[in-house]
């Protein structure tokens, strides 16, 4: 018994760092040594930022925006074209002869004045641009949660791993005691089964918590963007630092959301869309200028034509659809404000929310602290009365047992800080590269 107290205390000062490395380094689960890949959270954020498929669309869609832009803009650009053309015709009788005729010309055009129209649907080009800007932070931001959540659910596997470990050795040694004491004739029968019982249950937990460390591995690869799974380890803590933040400006926060300054562009972008629409009534004005031979036989040519002029424009009627094209734009600007209104409202309840549960979070894992260092406490005095004879063990049984739930509470109530941590940090709209 003193032999097994003595492998108990080293078990529990330095058995726990060679456990957790050979957990890590998967020994549990079978694969090599040299096939493992510890990440570290900085690690896990630039391979993200490369690799995730819906940055990856985010960005696609930011270049359309941008590439529209200057589809936009070129359209108050001079517009030049080149022109050249050869012909050659020939005949089945004798008497006419083949021919061949080349012509080339070079026209211009520039738009003078429209009202105003092209200017307007530039800007809303802009604003566009600037709404693919603040989704693509917003996907950032998304993308952060998700794979802040993976990494620290891979983190939480494998300290649960370390835990379930060390209850499952906890229960072998009380398997032991017990056996002794049946043996001695201190001890019933059912309180010997009901150890051995307790003992099944922490080797279940053992392969339960291994199989989660399998799962999170998947998952965090996922949310690195990975096609090929692969045994990863987590590299972190669950130290807590206190927030910078003591009592958030949630309006201000609000307002900086990139969901809401997306919406705000949308909103803008739709102004400047009915201007143009209002502005379509107005004339258009361009200046035009050509030169170049329709038709000539040899090179080169010994001839010019040239043109210069201008054209004027000016819509009459169009069967009422430049009408309703302005209806139509006024009622997307409606929505646009509709709806900005209302993310605006969900942003700010969210993060209300989210600080609260940050709030709850960390006063929770302070209670959970207090709660593990007594049931330490008490666990150390039962085992001394219990054998001792003092205590009978139905009482040593439920206060072993409160001890276990503790430890699993209190890493719960650690993992739960740091993801309500997370969840702050994505409801203020902050993206993996920020």
């Amino acid at each position: 018994m003193r032999e097994s107290k003595v492998a108990v205390r080293c078990f529990t000062k330095t058995g726990r760092f060679f456990m957790l490395f050979f957990i890590l380094h998967g020994c549990l689960t079978g694969h090599p040594v040299y096939a493992q890949e510890v990440l570290q959270w900085q690690q896990c954020v630039s391979e993200a930022l490369q690799s995730r498929p819906d940055l990856a669309a985010a960005e696609a869609s930011l270049q359309q925006a941008e590439a529209q832009k200057k589809i936009t803009v070129s359209a108050e650009r001079p517009q030049i074209n080149a022109s050249l053309s050869g012909k050659r015709s020939d005949s089945t009788q004798e008497e006419l002869e083949s021919a061949s005729t080349f012509s080339y010309g070079l026209s211009a055009s520039q738009l003078l004045y429209d009202g105003g129209v092209t200017g307007s649907k530039i800007e809303a080009s802009k604003e566009a641009l600037n709404a693919e800007e603040q989704a693509y932070r917003l996907a950032s931001s998304d993308a952060r949660l998700s794979l802040r959540r993976a990494f620290l659910e891979l983190l939480k596997a494998q300290k649960l791993v370390v835990l379930a470990k060390e209850i499952e050795q906890r229960r072998r040694e009380n398997v032991a005691f017990l056996t002794l004491r049946y043996e001695a004739g201190r001890e019933h029968i059912g309180s010997l089964r009901r150890s051995e019982a307790d003992l099944a249950e922490a080797a279940f937990e053992v392969a339960q918590a291994e199989r989660g460390v399998v799962l999170a591995q998947s998952q965090l690869a996922s949310a690195l963007g990975r096609d090929v799974r692969s045994i990863l380890v987590a590299e972190g803590s669950f130290a807590v630092e206190e927030l910078a933040e003591k009592s958030p400006d949630f309006p201000a926060l609000a307002k900086e959301h990139p969901e809401v300054l997306q919406f705000e562009a949308n909103t803008r972008s739709a102004r400047y869309d009915l201007e143009a629409s209002k502005k379509s009534f107005f004339p258009e004005l361009s200046l035009n200028s050509s030169f170049g031979r329709s038709s000539f036989e040899s090179w080169p040519p010994d001839e010019l034509d040239w043109s210069a002029g201008f054209e004027l424009s000016l819509p009459l009627y169009t069967g009422g659809g430049t009408k309703a094209a302005a209806a139509k734009a006024l009622g997307v600007v409606n929505e646009q404000i509709s709806r900005s209104r209302g993310v605006y409202l969900e942003v700010l309840d969210t993060l209300e929310e989210r600080w609260k549960n940050v709030q709850d979070a960390t006063e929770n894992l302070e209670v959970q602290e207090k709660y593990l260092e007594s049931a330490n406490l008490r666990s150390s005095i039962a085992n001394a009365q219990y054998s001792n004879g003092l205590i009978s063990f139905d009482d040593w049984v439920i206060i072993e047992d409160n001890l276990v739930s503790l430890k699993k509470s209190h890493l719960d109530a650690q993992a739960q800080l740091f993801v309500a941590r997370a969840e702050w940090t994505q409801a203020k709209g902050v993206g993996l590269n920020e």
